[in-house]
């Protein structure tokens, strides 16, 4: 049986990643040799690094005034590393709450400097994207999480400022066009969109780092990266290695147009059919609903066992909702077939048919 993975990270990656991937962990590169036990030093693996950084700025639109780094430790030591890197000694920043990774990073921003929320969803269950939000000016810049993965919000719009804009972009980087160019740092986990667990992304401005007056640890220091073209410690090679091949996956499937008229379809069909389907009911406002994550739940749970059996049956993983919001979750990632989704939402039309 065919299965179809809604996980919300680790996620689902295209079957030609993997398999490429899988490949190269026998044979890489015709060298011989496992992908797993070459230098990192060695002139294929540099080509490598080379040609994910390079993809990273060509589907991003961005020019050699921008560096894209595959470093490690997520966008959990993201949250340090930016606050080190684009906040001045002594200095504020202003942050949006929008869920549990962006209190993760205002929690350990709030370790140097002084942090502002200027907009904070946790009164009704971060289940909207706050708007109408005064935006300090003098502030060194401003923190956003773009996709909210746990509570399925989703800024559909970026916040306007003159400020330095930083995002957390890890649940749904490459998913959709956008101007990079307003965001003088991104970062992103590799494990939703872009390849396996391992590696995190960052897309730097150059010309907005070392202006802190911090002396920084030389691997939280993002400029020693680009110095270093990424190499400054052993990178994580399988991880690198199977995102380059996810970002050629995105570029021959037309890019990030491609890439949101895809998600735009599986969006339409998932939240059209929660709209219509009276035993369901959506845990975000509509107007802020992430294309990623779907977050649902039934009115009536006592026909949760006859749910989970059904959606079980077809094949579908993954599916349950996060502790914090309970119910379900749909992770629908740039890999996720429409198909897969068409299979779910006729579960949905199944248990209507016999439950409702």
């Amino acid at each position: 049986m065919k299965k179809h993975n809604f996980s919300a990270g680790p996620s689902i990656l295209p079957r030609e990643v993997l398999q490429g991937s899988a490949d190269a962990i026998l044979n890489f590169d015709g060298m011989g040799l496992s992908l797993r036990k070459i230098s990192h030093r060695s002139k294929n693996f540099e080509a490598v690094m080379d040609e994910a950084r390079q993809l990273v700025k060509e589907l991003l639109s961005l020019g050699d005034d921008y560096e894209a780094l595959f470093l490690q430790g997520g966008a959990t030591l993201g949250f340090t590393t930016v606050a080190l890197n684009y906040m001045k000694q002594g200095g504020h920043a202003a942050y949006l709450n929008t869920g549990v990774w962006a209190t993760g990073a205002i929690k350990d921003a709030r370790l140097w400097g002084d942090v502002s929320v200027i907009a904070d969803s946790s009164d009704k269950n971060h289940s909207y994207i706050p708007k109408n939000y005064e935006i300090p000016q003098g502030a060194d810049y401003l923190h956003f999480t773009s996709n909210n993965t746990i509570f399925g919000t989703q800024f559909h719009t970026f916040p306007q400022t003159t400020l330095p804009l930083v995002c957390d972009m890890s649940s749904d980087i490459f998913s959709r066009p956008f101007d990079a160019t307003r965001f003088d740092c991104i970062y992103a986990g590799a494990q939703k969109n872009m390849g396996p667990a391992g590696a995190v992304l960052y897309v730097v401005k150059r010309d907005s780092l070392g202006r802190t007056g911090r002396k920084l640890p030389a691997y939280l220091d993002l400029q020693a990266h680009i110095e270093k073209d990424s190499m400054f410690n052993t990178p994580p090679v399988f991880s690198v290695y199977a995102s380059m091949l996810t970002l050629r996956w995105i570029k021959a499937n037309g890019g990030l147009e491609g890439m949101g008229r895809s998600n735009d379809a599986k969006q339409k069909c998932f939240y059209g059919e929660l709209d219509r389907n009276p035993l369901f009911y959506g845990h975000s406002v509509p107007e802020d609903r992430s294309w990623m994550n779907a977050t649902f739940r039934l009115h009536n749970e006592q026909l949760a066992a006859d749910f989970d059996a059904l959606w079980k049956a077809a094949g579908i993983s993954g599916l349950s909702g996060h502790r914090s919001v309970g119910g379900y979750r749909a992770s629908m990632y740039n890999a996720l077939p429409l198909e897969s989704v068409q299979v779910l939402t006729e579960v949905m039309q199944e248990l209507e048919r016999t439950k409702g």
